[in-house]
């Protein structure tokens, strides 16, 4: 298969998000005991990182535009091994909060450049299968990473998951020097010039079917996040179970995805993509109306509690690279800030959850239902108010965009 290093290290760099947020969590507890901070405020250490890399993600991409992909991740990467092992070393929880941020000021580079360097090489049902592909693999990462917190948390205390977070961003450094190509040649770079950068901004902000394509994905992705940003709660109280155990949420979640996009690869080019979008939002809505039942009317335990959240995933993950790849698409001369936008808006809305939805449905399976149902509202809303108004993309500026400028 072409290009099959690079599929398999972008594959690689979409797991960073996950460790990042999900390897701690079987350590917040200790945090919270250690730190003398109640396991609410320990949120704010997710929160805060979160909000960081949302706003360093509307950078990433404009920036890899200019100075080239590979380049840009691999400074970044560099960044958040020493920020994460920094953590470990925290004296303070202010302190650890502080680093935490600059954790997230690094972290979101990798996913965000990657997706740009896809449609770098690939165009149409080739870029489809190959985002598809490297969703696939990167979703082993959420399933992985609490169970192998867990253990870390058993065998080195809290100090653990931050001391693997600093190893695996040196190993993925590693991996991309070896099997990632620089896709941006020089002369398609973009001037790195502010003013060039706010028009830049400006152009797609104002470009209102790009805005709901953003949206569409963040709140669909919504659906389940809620779940990964209250995992600690779900888990611990929520379905009454171990530090060791947060598996239990975390593999239906994740075999959804995963057979989402294997399906979704297979597809590619076989079934058009509104047929595809249909049928992931059958899959979602069946998912989040039994998730309803299940809360409404059963205890919350294990398995019934937890199944169909990998119903709305499996349907989430048909609809995720359409929806992404779409919106790339309606900036086909920025595509890296195009990119940098999506993941701000969609981790803009995982802090939110973190910091602000985690506590409205604290404890409460029926709360995470009714969330998770809202969510798939807006999803289904975005995505069809930018289908009823996408007409056009936004047009290369000719001053700028001419290929041996810059």
């Amino acid at each position: 298969m072409k290009y099959i290093k690079a599929t398999l290290v972008i594959g690689a760099l979409s797991t960073l998000g996950p460790f990042s947020v999900d390897t701690y969590f079987p350590s917040f507890p200790a945090l919270a005991a250690h730190f003398g901070v109640s396991e609410i405020r320990m949120q704010t250490t997710l929160s805060c990182y979160l909000v960081a890399l949302a706003v360093m993600n509307l950078f990433h991409g404009a920036v890899s535009d200019s100075f080239g992909r590979l380049r840009v991740i691999l400074i970044t990467l560099a960044v958040y091994s020493a920020s994460a092992l920094a953590c470990a070393l925290a004296p303070g929880f202010g302190w650890l909060v502080g680093l935490r941020v600059v954790q997230g000021l690094a972290a979101g580079a990798g996913m965000i450049v990657s997706r740009a360097i896809i449609r770098d090489l690939f165009d149409g049902p080739e870029a489809q299968a190959l985002m598809a592909q490297a969703a696939m693999l990167g979703a082993v990462g959420p399933v992985i990473a609490p169970i192998l917190g867990g253990f870390l948390h058993t065998w080195f205390g809290w100090r653990g998951p931050f001391f693997f977070m600093a190893l695996l961003g040196i190993t993925l450094g590693a991996a991309c020097r070896w099997g990632l190509p620089e896709s941006l040649p020089l002369h398609l770079r973009q001037p790195f010039r502010v003013g060039h950068l706010l028009r830049g901004y400006r152009e797609a902000l104002g470009h209102r079917p790009f805005l709901l394509s953003c949206l569409a994905l963040a709140c669909g992705a919504g659906g389940f996040l809620l779940y990964v940003a209250t995992a600690p709660d779900v888990v611990l109280n929520i379905l009454h179970l171990s530090e060791r155990q947060f598996g239990w949420m975390f593999v239906p979640i994740v075999t959804g995805l995963m057979l989402g996009s294997i399906l979704c690869a297979r597809l590619a080019g076989r079934l058009a993509p509104a047929r595809q979008v249909r049928w992931a939002f059958v899959l979602m809505g069946a998912g989040a109306a039994i998730n309803l039942a299940v809360n409404c009317w059963l205890e919350s335990r294990v398995p019934w509690a937890v199944l169909p959240l990998g119903l709305y995933t499996l349907g989430f993950s048909l609809i995720a690279p359409i929806l992404s790849l779409d919106g790339i698409e309606m900036l086909p001369h920025r595509k890296g800030l195009a990119s940098s936008l999506q993941g701000f808006i969609g981790v803009l809305v995982f802090a939110g959850i973190a910091g602000w939805g985690a506590q409205l449905v604290y404890r409460s399976g029926l709360k995470h239902a009714v969330g998770q149902a809202a969510f798939l509202v807006l999803c289904w809303l975005g995505y069809n108010g930018y289908k009823s108004r996408r007409t056009d993309t936004v047009p290369a500026d000719p001053a700028v965009d001419a290929p041996g400028r810059g």
